[in-house]
């Protein structure tokens, strides 16, 4: 249980930034156009880079055992700095996102779109392949943390996606998005603390 919600918070915690590819989802979810293939794109995509991030790092550090400490304690670096970077905007605030209007789109455009908004991300390999492999590596159930970030991957899509109608009034709002700032900020941390530690394990 503890690494499925370690990789949920994770997860959730780099799924959930203002971007391109949940700006497009959104779109969607107000336009009410391919929302579920749209989801699914991203959704199917995720667990794809999240079950090979964990699955590769995994073997690379049976064949370099410090591999694993190495970039567990990077990772760790990472977080904070992701986390301070979160606290600032919080603090700053003045982001909001705003779904365009634009004209309708087909299905195979629509999912062309997702798969390029996702896949032509440089972050989504950082995120997917080296973090969450590296920091999953400090877990005994390496498996549970993937399946935990894949949940949340999951579920922020779906929420995102068929509930834009309701979340797209509220996440226009800068105020909504310092609070989902400082919530990332302080599970950023939270982790990081759990890796330095008690070495994620």
């Amino acid at each position: 249980m503890q690494e499925l919600m370690a990789g949920f918070g994770l997860g959730l915690g780099l799924i959930a930034a203002i971007g391109a590819q949940n700006a497009f989802v959104l779109r969607q979810g107000i336009r009410r156009e391919h929302v579920l293939a749209v989801c699914l794109v991203c959704i199917l995509s995720d667990a794809l880079l999240i079950s090979a991030g964990v699955a590769g790092f995994t073997i690379a550090a049976e064949a370099l055992p410090w591999l694993a400490r190495l970039f567990r304690l990077g990772g760790a670096a990472f977080l904070i700095l992701y986390g301070l970077q979160s606290a600032r905007a919080a603090l700053r605030g003045g982001a909001a996102l705003v779904a365009g209007e634009g004209t309708a789109k087909s299905r195979r455009r629509a999912i062309l779109t997702a798969l390029a908004f996702t896949w032509l991300n440089p972050h989504v390999y950082l995120d997917t392949l080296v973090l969450l492999g590296a920091i999953a590596s400090g877990y005994e159930n390496r498996a549970a943390f993937a399946l935990g970030a894949i949940a949340a991957s999951a579920s922020f899509f779906l929420a995102l996606g068929f509930g834009a109608r309701l979340l797209a009034p509220l996440f226009a709002r800068p105020a909504a998005w310092r609070v989902l700032d400082g919530l990332v900020a302080l599970t950023m941390w939270a982790i990081a603390a759990s890796l330095l530690l008690t070495g994620g394990g």
